[in-house]
């Protein structure tokens, strides 16, 4: 198991969610603790878990600060596929992902720009209509 301290947007001053990372039979599995409440995600990538714990703690609003839950941060399919969704593009609007935009999920950088996970999803969507329009 793999843990991450990820400091919040939305919260109390220095305010963290701690994220635990397992596997569960074929399954990518996170367990948040935050204001003294657990809550688990059980999905078939972190990705996907990361953004059903996000929703549970957009209820609250947090917002984790990492690049997970960044607005223009997304994984491919084949990031998903062959690395469980641990890494994501950093996406700019009509550029084509590269290599070098790789980044880790639960890593934190002075670039995040904190979203919902619709607006997330918003992002991505558009950026691949810009990408077909090039």
């Amino acid at each position: 198991m793999i843990q991450h301290e990820i400091p919040v947007i939305g919260g109390e001053d220095g305010e963290v969610v701690l994220i635990t990372q397992f596997e569960l039979d074929d399954e990518c599995g996170l367990n948040c603790v935050f204001r003294g409440r657990a809550i688990e995600a059980l999905e078939g990538d972190y990705f996907d878990a990361l953004c059903e714990i996000r929703k549970i703690l957009e209820s609250e609003n947090i917002i984790p600060f990492c690049y997970g839950a960044s607005l223009n941060v997304y994984p491919s399919a084949m990031a998903r596929q062959m690395g469980e969704g641990l890494r994501a593009y950093r996406l700019t609007m009509g550029v084509p992902s590269s290599q070098d935009q790789l980044v880790q999920i639960f890593d934190q950088g002075p670039d995040i720009i904190p979203a919902s996970v619709s607006h997330q999803e918003q992002f991505y969507r558009e950026w691949c209509m810009a990408g077909k329009a090039s």
